[in-house]
Formats: C-alpha cells, sequence, structure tokens
C-alpha cells in the first residue's frame, strides 16, 4: 500500500516566481527541499488540489523527468483526482496551455527555464498556469511567494515512478496518472485556425524552409505539423530532437544565438523562409531571404494580414503590446480602428484582455507572439500563420516587409541587454531615473529634447488592478523612445534592458542599417543613463 507522508520543512528564501513563474539555477532547485517547497506553496495558495485535475509537462531540459515524478507523487499525496501528463514529461507551453483548456483541468504546471539554457550548470524553472491556460496572475504569484516564507511542511507519497513513457493511463496513490501524445491536440488546434490546404500547395510548388527547433521541445511539434502534415521536405526541422542540454546551445531565436540561421538567409543559398523557436515553444523568430523579421515587427504584420488565415477572417477584436514592444502595432491597430493595448512585460497581463474578448493577438518584442487560441505566447503558431500569409500573397518576406513600412512607417528598433549585472548598480540606475522624471521634460541629451518620461504604471481595464513601476519610458520629440527596464527571467544578478526605436514614416527611408538609424538614440540613452557607469560595461551583452 502506498504511503503518504508529511515532510517537516522551513521556508527557503527567494521563492517568488517572476514573470513567468520560478527560475533559478538547477543546482539550487535540486538542494534538499527546494522544489517541494515550491509545489506545496503552489498546492496551497491555490487552495489545495484535492479532487482536481492538472496537467504537467516540461521542455526537457535536465532535470525535467526527476522533478515531474516528485510532482506526480506530491499531486497525489495532496489529493489530486488526475494528472494529464505529456509522452516522456514534455510539453511545450502553448501545447500545455492548450491542454489545460481543452481538458478544462484546473490548471497545470510546466517545468521549464524557456529561452535559458539548460543542464546540470544551467537553468531550470517551474511555473504555474491556471484553469485558463495562462501563467498565474499576480494575485496567485504574490499567494505563491507567501506561502513559501511560512511553510513549515509537505506532503509527498512514497511510490514508485510513473510509466510515462507510453500514452495511457495509469493509478499513483489512488490518483489517475494519464499520459498523452504531446503533438496530437496542439497539431489538431493548428489545423482548425490555419488554411492547411493552401499551405501544402505553397510547398508543393516548391517553397523552400527551414525551421530550427534549437534542440529544444517544437522539435517533434515542428516534425509532425511542417513535413508530415503539410509536405514540407524532410530535413526542413533541423536540430529536432530535444535534449537536456539543449545540444550545448541557447535556445534563445534571437540572431544572436541563432547565427547559424541567420547566416544561411543572408546567403546565397536562402531558402525563402525560415524560423527558430525556444526551449519551452513560446518564442520565434522569422526571417525571409536576406531580411531578419524583428519581433515588433512581426506583430504588426501578423495584425495587419491576420485576416487570410480562417480563424482571424472575421477581424481582429483588438491587439496588445508590451511597453517595450515597438509602437509598429498600434500603427495597425490605429488603421484598422481597432484598440491597442499596452501591458506590462509578462504574458500574463495579457491573460485578462483574451478572456475578456478585448484582443485578438498579442505579443512581446522578447520574440513572443500568440493569439486568443491560448493563453501563452505560441512560436509555432506564429511560424504558421506567417506560412498562411505568404500562401496567400505569394510574395517574398522582403516584399511584404516593404509594403508594410511603405504603409505604416518603420519603427527601427533594438535592444541591449546587460546581463548578470552587479544588482546595486542596476538598482541604482534605476534609481537615479526615477528621481529624474518630473524635470526630464524638456531637458536635451545628445541632441535629443525629451518630450514626456513616467515609470509605466498599468491600470488593468479588465479587473482594476494596478501594476506599478514597470519600466522607465522617455520619449523625445522627435518620436523616438527609450525604455530602461530590469528582467525577471534572469538566474543571478541583474539583466538590464535597454529599449531604443526610432519612427521612419511613410516616404523616409525604410532600408537603413537598424544600428545606423538607431545611433542618435543611443547616444542620448547613455548620456540620459550613464550605462556604463552604473554596469561597468562599455558595450551590452547581447544586441537584439
Amino acid at each position: 500500500m502506498t504511503q503518504t507522508t508529511t515532510i517537516p520543512t522551513r521556508p527557503i528564501e527567494g521563492q517568488k516566481p517572476g514573470t513567468s513563474g520560478l527560475r533559478k539555477k538547477t543546482r539550487v532547485f535540486m538542494q534538499p527541499h527546494y522544489l517541494e517547497n515550491f509545489v506545496q506553496s503552489v498546492f496551497d495558495a491555490i487552495g489545495g488540489v484535492a479532487g482536481k485535475t492538472l496537467v504537467l509537462g516540461g521542455d526537457g531540459r535536465f532535470w525535467n523527468d526527476r522533478a515531474a515524478q516528485v510532482i506526480l507523487r506530491m499531486a497525489a499525496a495532496n489529493g489530486a483526482a488526475r494528472v494529464i501528463v505529456g509522452q516522456g514529461g514534455i510539453l511545450s507551453t502553448p501545447a500545455a496551455s492548450h491542454l489545460i483548456r481543452l481538458r478544462g483541468a484546473d490548471g497545470g504546471i510546466i517545468l521549464s527555464a524557456s529561452h535559458n539554457p539548460g543542464g546540470l550548470d544551467e537553468d531550470f524553472g517551474c511555473k504555474f498556469n491556471g484553469p485558463n491556460g495562462g501563467p498565474a496572475p499576480e494575485a496567485v504569484t504574490d499567494a505563491i511567494f507567501a506561502r513559501s516564507m511560512a511553510i513549515d511542511s509537505y506532503r509527498i507519497a512514497e511510490a514508485q515512478d510513473a510509466d510515462l513513457s507510453a500514452p495511457g493511463e495509469t493509478a499513483l496513490a489512488g490518483m489517475a496518472v494519464e499520459v498523452v501524445d504531446p503533438v496530437a491536440d496542439y497539431a489538431a488546434l493548428m489545423e482548425r485556425l490555419f488554411d492547411f490546404d493552401a499551405i501544402r500547395a505553397l510547398f508543393a510548388g516548391g517553397f523552400t524552409m527551414r525551421f530550427d527547433a534549437m534542440h529544444a521541445v517544437t522539435g517533434p511539434y515542428a516534425t509532425d505539423i511542417l513535413e508530415r502534415r503539410l509536405g514540407a521536405a524532410p530535413g526542413t526541422v533541423v536540430n529536432a530532437t530535444p535534449l537536456p542540454d539543449f545540444g550545448g546551445g541557447h535556445p534563445d531565436p534571437n540572431p544572436v544565438w541563432a547565427a547559424d540561421l541567420v547566416a544561411l538567409m543572408m546567403g546565397p543559398d536562402a531558402p525563402d523562409f525560415a524560423a527558430a523557436s525556444d526551449g519551452d515553444g513560446d518564442r520565434n523568430m522569422v526571417l525571409g531571404r536576406g531580411v531578419y523579421v524583428t519581433p515588433s515587427d512581426s506583430l504588426a504584420v501578423l495584425a495587419a494580414n491576420a485576416t487570410l488565415a480562417p480563424a482571424y477572417a472575421g477581424g481582429l477584436r483588438g491587439v496588445a503590446r508590451s511597453m517595450p514592444t515597438s509602437r509598429a502595432a498600434d500603427r495597425v491597430a490605429a488603421a484598422l480602428g481597432i484598440a491597442c493595448h499596452e501591458t506590462p512585460t509578462g504574458w500574463k497581463f495579457f491573460g485578462n484582455l483574451l478572456d475578456a474578448g478585448r484582443v485578438t493577438i498579442c505579443g512581446e518584442e522578447s520574440a513572443g507572439t500568440g493569439s486568443d487560441h491560448v493563453r501563452e505566447k505560441d512560436g509555432l503558431w506564429a511560424v504558421l500563420l506567417w506560412l498562411n500569409i505568404l500562401a496567400a500573397r505569394r510574395q517574398p518576406v522582403a516584399a511584404i516587409m516593404a509594403e508594410h513600412w511603405a504603409r505604416f512607417g518603420r519603427d527601427y528598433y533594438s535592444r541591449h541587454d546587460y546581463e548578470s549585472v552587479p544588482a546595486e548598480g542596476a538598482n541604482a540606475l534605476m534609481d537615479r531615473l526615477r528621481a529624474m522624471l518630473a524635470g526630464l521634460p524638456g531637458q536635451s541629451f545628445a541632441g535629443l529634447t525629451v518630450a514626456a518620461a513616467d515609470d509605466f504604471t498599468y491600470h488593468d481595464p479588465v479587473d482594476g488592478s494596478v501594476s506599478a513601476r514597470q519600466g522607465i519610458r522617455v520619449m523625445f520629440a522627435d518620436d523616438s523612445r527609450v525604455v530602461f527596464r530590469l528582467s525577471g527571467t534572469g538566474t543571478e544578478g541583474a539583466t538590464l534592458r535597454v529599449y531604443l526605436e526610432r519612427h521612419a514614416a511613410p516616404g523616409q527611408p525604410h532600408d537603413l542599417d537598424p544600428a545606423s538609424a538607431l545611433a542618435p538614440v543611443i547616444a542620448a540613452a547613455e548620456a540620459l543613463a550613464r550605462i556604463a557607469e552604473h554596469t561597468g560595461r562599455d558595450a551590452p551583452d547581447v544586441t537584439t
């Protein structure tokens, strides 16, 4: 007979979930009681899991398999009725969101540190998604953290590992463990959203593509959908096998970490289209022959062309973007006569808007885009919408971008990341800027005059909640902008993100090198914030 044990414990510092759950170094999660404390705090904060159904899965990174077994035994000991698990413990983040919604589950636990590297000496993560399939809102993450600071015990069943190797149902301490194909339900959803016949015809006509799964979770999804269902040539999906350390790479789809893909697309043998996704499948990078599409531009183009896909043929109810994301989507929304909402960083802020039917498509500059089909950003969804648009318009990506900029103007955009900066220096930079805000309008920095400045506060139009201190915005008189924000996705030190934007209206040059176009804004940001002085860095660690 399986025994349920109550294990005494004590609070562990630092278990405050960030924008997408709790992320720490893998070795931190592997410490005695660390994962157990956090999971019990989640269960307690949501009112317990007795009689409830949960979804469980992750991106396959190192230690996912062991953590999944711990969570299953804890769910059983806490009285859960059923846990639906992806085969092998695998579920992409958007697939997990869909499964929660499809099965009417009471929530789910996703094991991932998203785009962060994996391995014994790298990163691990654990987050709770609510019944709507989206990341836990701040009220819930605050409750989880409060519980983690008061916890004195956790419950776990003493049992053999559940067999997650094949679909089927078994019992664990009286709880049903249902193992499902991680791809099937998600792929079926994509077939309902997009015109697969048109995309098949595109590939049948000789259209070529490269999809880099970065040895992360989307490999099985992309292979099944692109190669098997849509007829893309075998080998279209590369690095398709998920590996615990992502093949030693950094599973972040941007020009720095997917440099080989960028080089291919800028070279003489480029296919027509290319894309990549990240560790847990919620981010994307899109390229055409000779052109890299920034995430901000991708969001705007998808919004402008969404009605070409069956799911969005009736039009969009609205668009939402995170505050640091460029204002390119705002210009599309204005032309379409629909609302554009500006939210803090973190997909959970889109959840209320989506649930209330106020928006259809959302996006973040950090390579996340999605729609109301799930409550997470969805990398493969974005790639399929691009393919649907390409199949309908029969134009190369470069031509689509040129026409878009000719109509709406181009928002030259870049993000400078200063990673693992000593926290005191990063905080001093932000504190100094906050103290300067009231007096900034009218001042000039490196030739740019400040028109307005604030510390962004979000007032949720659905539930009335207020989220303050979400990033410092400085708007210049020439319609350029710089945003300063400390990120919540790192695992050590502080990451300072500096977002730089300059609008070139219709009729102005749209083919400049972004670094050149943004040079005045970059100089103004340094003169304003004294970045080098506070970070000790002469240049950003990553520029995207």
